[in-house]
């Protein structure tokens, strides 16, 4: 530290200015010098009791008590285990955990513990050690508590046997020093000095071994460590001596003779071979074995190697082998032998089973097969010999096959009947072989035969008849229905296809009602069906198989078309017409639940759709009349006054009782009177309704305004031809004597005498009125004077003004006697008009009617002048 400090301070010094960074050197410096500023070392033994005094740091470090807490000291290790601590209020350091030398350092020494003491304000940084001092707690210990040897009496002396080591953990005097051995009659001991260190001892033979004397020696070995007080730790050695061998062992027999029969279990014994030694003792045992010159005797036989047992170790077979040799050996543990040959025939039981062997089988056969049919070729054996290997066959007599036998060793299977698939498609034939041995052995073969399928079955209909709801209205293509047909055959034979049979459904073809699905027999509605047309209808479906040739059934399929309520209800009376009022008349002496007309309505849908109901929606006095709820009758409520009104009109509605429900409304006039006068000079109101106003009505008033503008346009332009012909004549009468006089010759269509062609003419007056009872016609004479006149000479033309005169004439027939078509324009017109006016009053009287739903009592007046 004091050379970096004036390492520091000589390149401080070197600089030839002085600035504040060439200071900061000598602060660190002594910074430094203030942290790390005092190191203590102590001594103290292991295994000192918690709390034991270590050193005190305040006399040793030249501090205070003061300072140790004023400066927060603590105690700083690198790793987290603390076996010293700090007492601050007596500044001194005491042990906290127990410490083990060995524990903490094993065989190193010496061992340290190495901390910091750390003090605050200012920061002081100070090291301290604490070298833990061995003591001897450990005593030498041996890893075995006994050792065995085993020597030859035929050993030679300096013969060296190696010894366990013995383990202390202490160090230093502490730890082993020396071993010694103990009783030393035969044997002496030798401590080596090894690699790592650590002393281990040998022992060595000192003179020969006799077994006949001693068999065994019992000796102790003892290590001492060097410690105070002086621990040890001991372990026993047995040794045990082996006789030596000179003397072979003989067998009793040189060859042995057995006979076993072939079924003989593992374990059982054969025979047992015995030989002998002179020697005693371990030169005495004898090991069996055999010599691998047997063969393949050694899988099937073993011995008992101590008391030369042979016994069965596998599966005897005489018919693979009727004999075995076996070579044993007697070995004693010096490895001395003799040999001796056992010779085993085997005996013949009936340990084998039939075995069969398919050697041909047809797998399926068709159920139409015809009886004798071969199905399979089988061959039966049975590797035992004389009456054992004699093999019966036989089958279940429930089956429709039969066993026989074709040769020697083999047999063939049958049919014996015919088969049905429906009935069973599968047969388990089990072949039972037996032979006849004592006891006998039996073999079973289970052939899984399948019947492969022909075409004999129809498709077969779940029901006999079908019966099906259909709602009216139905959207195509909806199922009405599923159909279903099984068939017993399988595969394609069983491969069902629906048709729909073209048969006539009201007339038409059935396929334009309903489709069938081919693949699922799902029947389909081909268009929408309606109650009121259709209510019910039959089809019939067939199902056909796949096979060849196809089998196929029919089924009746009975559809019932489902009301909807999709009608309204229909008035049939009274009848709603715009041509015509129709009024029921209601004296006003009528009692209290007069009969004032009925509502006739009718509904085409059925059931509860068709249940009609009769309601009163509005009234002119709804507290006059009232309708019956089922019957549709309509009946005063209360007595007829004089105050109550000529013209009453009922709206009734008529309601099924649908879900949801229809309705439809209609219209009642009431006249209340006594008198058919006074019905009439109200019942012309009802004309001016505007519920009478309809389409009709409308074009004939504009037929009525286009006839009368023609006409009045007509009447202006004959206005205006006849003034401007006026005016001319006018002006000829001023010019009348230069001008030269033109003869005048009648037309040749005139009627002179009144004998003509032309018919007379006659004046029509027509007046109707709302009663047609009341209308009248008049006709008017027919002229009989000629509208020209002529001279009898024909040579000269009268004067317009005599003309007129003469036939009393106006100026308009003027125009129209010399104007032919202005007259006939004239009268075409007039005779369209009362047309027109007829069918007018005709329709509106037609309209009437159908709303009263009866006769006449009403009209329009109308008067038409023609000329």
């Amino acid at each position: 530290m004091s050379v970096l400090c004036c390492f520091y301070a000589q390149r401080g010094a070197s600089s030839t200015r002085i600035s504040s960074w060439l200071m900061e050197p000598l602060v660190l410096c002594v910074f430094v010098m203030t942290v790390a500023r005092g190191q203590v070392r102590y001594s103290i033994p292991e295994e000192m009791t918690r709390g034991s005094l270590v050193g005190n740091i305040v006399q040793d470090l030249g501090l205070d008590v003061k300072r140790l807490k004023s400066g927060r000291a603590r105690i700083f290790t690198e790793d987290s285990r603390e076996y010293i601590g700090l007492n601050v209020d007596k500044g001194t350091l005491v042990v906290k955990e127990r410490i083990d030398r060995e524990e903490l350092c094993a065989q190193v020494s010496p061992c340290s513990l190495h901390f910091q003491i750390i003090l605050e304000n200012p920061m002081e940084l100070h090291r301290i050690d604490v070298e833990i001092l061995d003591i001897n707690d450990n005593a030498p210990v041996f890893t075995r508590r006994e050792i065995q040897f085993q020597i030859s009496e035929s050993a030679t002396p300096g013969a060296k046997f190696s010894l366990d080591k013995a383990q202390d953990s202490d160090v230093g005097l502490n730890t082993l020093q020396k071993y010694t051995l103990n009783p030393t009659d035969h044997f002496s001991l030798k401590e080596q000095m090894g690699n790592d260190g650590f002393k281990y001892a040998e022992m060595i033979l000192q003179k020969t071994l006799d077994r006949e004397t001693q068999e065994e020696h019992k000796l102790i070995l003892t290590a001492f460590d060097g410690g105070s007080p002086q621990k040890s730790g001991t372990i026993k050695i047995s040794v045990l001596v082996i006789d030596a061998n000179d003397n072979a062992p003989v067998f009793g027999l040189p060859v042995y003779r057995v006979s076993l029969l072939e079924n003989s279990a593992k374990g059982t014994d054969v025979v047992s071979v015995t030989a002998t030694d002179k020697d005693k003792g371990t030169n005495a045992e004898l090991m069996y074995s055999f010599s691998q010159t047997s063969g393949k005797a050694l899988e099937l036989f073993s011995i008992d190697s101590q008391s030369g047992d042979i016994i069965v170790n596998g599966d005897l077979d005489f018919e693979k082998s009727k004999h075995f040799q076996l070579n044993v050996e007697a070995t004693d543990t010096g490895g001395l032998t003799d040999s001796s040959k056992v010779i085993i025939e085997l005996m013949d039981v009936n340990d084998n089973a039939p075995m069969i062997s398919v050697i041909s089988f047809s797998n399926p056969i068709p159920e139409d097969a015809a009886p004798e049919t071969a199905i399979a070729m089988l061959n039966v054996k049975d590797l035992d010999s004389g009456r054992n290997g004699q093999v019966k066959c036989s089958i279940a007599p429930n089956l429709p096959f039969k066993i026989q036998s074709s040769a020697s060793n083999f047999y063939s299977v049958t049919t014996d009947q015919l088969l049905d698939r429906e009935k069973i498609s599968e047969y388990n034939i089990t072949i039972t072989a037996i032979d006849e041995g004592s006891p006998s052995f039996s073999a079973n073969k289970t052939l899984t035969l399948k019947i492969s399928d022909v075409n004999d079955n129809a498709p077969v209909f779940q029901r006999q008849s079908y019966t099906a709801y259909v709602m009216e209205n139905n959207s195509p293509g909806v199922s009405v229905l599923s159909v279903k047909a099984h068939d017993k055959d399988s595969g394609n034979n069983a491969r069902i296809s629906y048709f729909l049979e073209d048969i006539l459904v009201n007339g038409v073809s059935a396929s334009t009602f309903i489709s069938v699905n081919t693949e699922s027999g799902d029947i389909l509605a081909v268009r929408s069906f309606d109650y009121e047309q259709t209510k019910e209808f039959s089809i019939r479906v067939k199902a056909q198989d796949g096979g060849n040739p196809p089998l196929s059934s029919n089924v009746s399929v009975k559809i019932i078309i489902q009301d909807q309520n999709d009608n309204a209800p229909q008035v049939l009376y009274p009848v709603q017409s715009g041509a015509s009022v129709v009024a029921e008349i209601v004296p006003r002496s009528a009692d209290v639940g007069y009969l004032v007309t009925k509502v006739v309505a009718v509904d085409v849908d059925s059931g509860q759709n068709a249940w009609l109901s009769y309601k009163l929606q509005k009234a002119t006095d709804s507290a006059l009349f009232e309708v019956g709820l089922q019957n549709g009758e309509i009946r005063t409520v209360r007595q007829v006054t004089d105050k109550d009104a000529v013209k009453q009109r009922l709206t009734v509605v008529v309601e099924d009782n649908g879900q949801p429900s229809r309705s439809a409304t209609v219209n009642v006039n009431v006249a209340v009177a006594d008198s058919f006068p006074e019905v009439l000079s109200e019942f012309t109101d009802f004309t001016h309704d505007k519920d009478y106003n309809d389409t009709l009505t409308f074009y004939l008033v504009l037929a009525l305004a286009v006839v009368s503008f023609l006409f009045i346009v007509s009447i202006i332009a004959i206005l205006s031809v006849k003034c401007y012909r006026w005016r001319r004549e006018r002006m000829f009468y001023k010019s009348g004597a230069n001008l030269p006089v033109i003869p005048y010759y009648p037309p040749l269509n005139a009627d002179v005498g009144g004998t003509g062609t032309l018919q007379h003419v006659y004046n029509y007056e027509i007046c109707r009125t709302t009663d047609s009872r009341k209308s009248d016609l008049k006709y008017g004479r027919p002229c009989s004077e000629s509208i020209i006149s002529l001279d009898s000479s024909g040579t000269q033309t009268l004067t317009r003004a005599q003309r007129a005169k003469l036939n009393n004439e106006d100026p308009f027939d003027q125009v129209s006697s010399r104007n032919p078509v202005n007259a006939k324009c004239i009268f075409w017109l007039q005779l369209m008009t009362f047309f027109l006016l007829l069918l007018y009053y005709f329709s509106l009287t037609k309209k009437k009617k159908k709303k009263r739903g009866g006769g006449g009592g009403g009209g329009f007046f109308f008067c038409v002048m023609f000329r």
